[in-house]
């Protein structure tokens, strides 16, 4: 008698406790997606500006942070950390309207392909302080390449879209190299 009590009491102690926390759980979620969806305008922003990986010179813009010793730039497992300019046109001495700041890394084996974990940060006009993510696959020998955007701050939280990137020039001795980048994002 005193088990099948014990087992009652239980029974109706776990389901009402239980009913209670997913009814509370249930209530918060919908209401931060209802926010969010208040909140949202989904409109597409299309950004054109040149990318310059500074390798070589008195003044790089991209250090190696890790790798292989004594091994060149190009061999799997070199990390990168950059700081580079993003300019409204192909010369270096083009208005500067960004800074590409993050780490790519030479993440395949057989070819030449990296691993982009990078910040777009604007610093001009209405997107002034506003920046976008970029995380994945850059084959750079490719012709164009695509990667997706993942976030974002400022004007372009939430941030979602794809990056098209496409090499205006490369020196393979330095590293160096100039990429267009035409980026679609909706925030």
């Amino acid at each position: 008698m005193a088990c099948f009590l014990s087992f009652t009491l239980f029974t109706l102690y776990f389901t009402h406790f239980s009913i209670f926390f997913n009814t509370i759980n249930g209530v918060f979620i919908e209401e931060v997606v209802q926010d969010i969806a208040i909140k949202r305008d989904d409109k597409m922003t299309h950004l054109h500006f040149y990318f310059h990986d500074i390798v070589g010179g008195k003044n790089p813009t991209v250090v190696r942070i890790a790798g292989p010793p004594d091994s060149f730039i190009g061999n799997f497992g070199n990390t990168m950390m950059a700081d580079d300019p993003l300019t409204e046109g192909p010369k270096p001495t083009s208005k500067l309207v960004g800074k590409a700041q993050g780490l790519y890394a030479m993440a395949a084996q057989n070819d030449f392909a990296l691993l982009m974990v990078m910040n777009f940060v604007f610093l001009e006009g209405k997107y002034n302080g506003s920046s976008i993510s970029i995380l994945g696959r850059n084959a750079i020998f490719n012709d164009q390449r695509e990667m997706p955007i993942v976030g974002g701050n400022g004007l372009f939280r939430f941030a979602r879209g794809y990056a098209l990137a496409h090499t205006i020039s490369a020196d393979l001795s330095t590293g160096d190299a100039i990429v267009e980048y035409n980026v679609y994002v909706r925030a």
